[in-house]
């Protein structure tokens, strides 16, 4: 069975932040050959004075492909993990749900998405996880970050909600790219405009930005486009989101 774990609220103000201790999290569970990991996503939750966090209050989730054991001992690992190497003063949190069939998504998903608009408890979400069966628990501090945890994983299964950590390099700013050299990468499955609608293989894009974002849309990763003001200058009408742009995700 694979699984959908977040973490929330492990960093403080100067030092690295949870997408960092995400990455390290799951290299030392590849690297170990406990279970295989996607890459992590990080969702944006809402950011209110009433709201402890550190600097954006966002959550970060990844998909684990258990390779040997059970759950259990790997659930105890991380959390023993998120103890010994948050930062003092932090409130982590750790939510584990397994993609079962009965797993209730619309729950989870209505939990996160108002976690994005407003100002969610620790009791609605330990509610919440007991009530699905899935795993929750608070590793220091206050152990606020549970409510991101359980937003993360709601979020996450959205699939149109977040954006991939990590930064591509997919040309210099103004190369003209076309959209199947694009998806030969293995970190993108596809091109879409900010509406959602895919791009053909066929099309060519401009490079907006040196660095390039990934974001989750219908549960895939793609590169976002935008429509150029005036494509006569370059007869290629769309460009990848630049690194401003990419913060909206």
């Amino acid at each position: 069975m694979n699984y959908l774990v977040c973490i929330d609220d492990t960093d403080m103000p100067g030092t690295k932040g949870t997408g960092w201790l995400a990455q390290e999290l799951c290299e030392i569970l590849s690297s170990r050959g406990i279970a295989d990991h996607s890459p992590i996503s990080r969702h944006q939750l809402y950011v209110h004075e009433d709201i402890p966090y550190t600097s954006h209050n966002s959550s970060m989730c990844f998909e684990l492909a258990l390779k040997k054991d059970t759950i259990d001992p790997v659930i105890h690992f991380m959390a023993n993990f998120l103890e010994t190497r948050s930062e003092l003063g932090s409130d982590p949190g750790l939510c584990v749900a397994g993609l079962t069939e009965s797993l209730d998504r619309k729950s989870l998903i209505e939990f996160g998405i108002n976690a994005k608009q407003n100002v969610s408890s620790k009791k609605a979400a330990y509610t919440l996880a007991k009530k699905l069966g899935i795993h929750l628990s608070e590793h220091g501090g206050t152990g606020q970050g549970v409510v991101g945890s359980v937003a993360g994983v709601g979020l996450r299964l959205s699939g149109n909600d977040g954006r991939y950590r990590g930064w591509y390099h997919l040309g210099m700013p103004g190369d003209i790219v076309s959209v199947s050299k694009l998806c030969n990468h293995p970190f993108i499955d596809h091109l879409v405009t900010t509406s959602g609608t895919r791009l053909p293989v066929d099309t060519h894009v401009q490079i907006g930005s040196e660095k390039t974002k990934t974001v989750r849309k219908d549960s895939e990763q793609v590169v976002v486009v935008v429509e150029e003001q005036d494509p006569a200058d370059t007869q290629v009408p769309f460009r990848t989101i630049t690194k401003q742009e990419a913060k909206s995700y």
